[in-house]
């Protein structure tokens, strides 16, 4: 039995979460994995898609290298490929509660999710502004952090799903410090990198120009990583955004901290958006995502590629292994 152990959340029933999911080749995994969702769901999918994937339940000792176990999750109402359904808002975060609560307990070492869609639960009456904010707030953690990756670019953001005219207010001294500490520790931790290099982009073209685009480099952000430099942590910046994100200033660079949502993600998606991974930082569980959404549109059809799924499980692997390591030489 592999000695990591992750559970995956099957995401939307109408979109692609399933799908990609029933995709999954277990024995491609030194992991046990296990979902949470609507068995029956599961398997309908699956078998449509022709997937030669067997679903049995949690702890099914009979279980085979073609299995996956699921702890199962019945759906509000049937769930029909592409046709959302408030109904089965409060469904979907059952599944991240119990996965999330599982992997607090020790159950499980890591959690992987599938996409979620925003709309229909706030449709459905319940605030819900994303995967990162929700679990921050079931496991008692006032600063998340987001962490993009795909292939060696790592992009972690100061602020996550603002309004554009909001984010300038949000780029504070204190934001910054809470953001690099947090990726500083969780890249030595779960990454395995024992001095990472850090390097910040500005918030204004070409990193406010002295002041005259802008003073916000000047007074906040620049003081803010002079203090982080002066406590050990090896960064540089702050550096406009549009010259950082080219090869020879990424060359020596673990990481890249953005200001806001699309002025990092952008570049990482086109690195590699079939095989990127969200993961948040900064929680006492590891918990990584596919870096896509539903997929109304390609769901219950062949066309869903699973890649970004199996780099999400991939990573989670890797980063409980790091942390074992980590924590067996504390």
């Amino acid at each position: 039995m592999p000695d990591v152990s992750v559970v995956i959340t099957s995401g939307e029933p109408a979109g692609i979460g399933p799908d990609i999911v029933a995709s999954i080749e277990p024995a491609r995994f030194d992991a046990r994995l296990v979902v949470i969702g609507d068995r029956q769901m599961l398997t309908a999918r699956a078998a449509g898609l022709g997937s030669r994937i067997n679903f049995v339940d949690y702890g099914d000792n009979d279980a085979t290298a073609d299995c996956i176990e699921v702890i199962d999750q019945p759906l509000a109402q049937p769930a029909r490929a592409g046709q959302l359904d408030s109904a089965n808002a409060e469904y979907v975060l059952q599944l991240l509660q119990k996965a999330c609560k599982a992997c607090l307990d020790g159950e499980f070492d890591a959690m992987v999710t599938a996409p979620v869609q925003k709309e229909i639960i706030n449709r459905a009456g319940i605030a819900f502004s994303g995967h990162t904010e929700f679990l921050a707030e079931i496991c008692r953690v006032p600063k998340p952090v987001m962490l993009l990756i795909a292939d060696r670019l790592r992009v972690a953001l100061v602020t996550t799903h603002l309004p554009l005219r909001e984010v300038a207010d949000a780029i504070t001294g204190q934001a910054i410090s809470d953001v690099v500490e947090i990726l500083d520790r969780d890249l030595r931790s779960r990454f395995g990198l024992p001095d990472p290099m850090i390097k910040v982009c500005g918030l204004n073209p070409h990193a406010g120009e002295n002041g005259y685009l802008g003073r916000e480099e000047i007074d906040i952000i620049k003081p803010a990583l002079d203090r982080l430099k002066a406590s050990g942590i090896n960064l540089a910046g702050p550096f406009p955004a549009d010259t950082l994100f080219t090869t020879s200033m990424l060359q020596d660079a673990d990481a890249v901290v953005a200001m806001y949502h699309d002025q990092g993600l952008p570049v990482l998606k086109h690195v590699g958006f079939h095989n990127a991974v969200n993961t948040t930082l900064g929680l006492p569980i590891i918990r990584t995502s596919v870096d896509h959404g539903t997929a109304l549109d390609l769901a219950g059809s062949p066309a869903a590629r699973p890649d970004s799924l199996f780099a999400a499980i991939d990573s989670a692997i890797l980063q409980a292994q790091n942390l074992k390591l980590h924590a067996s030489r504390a």
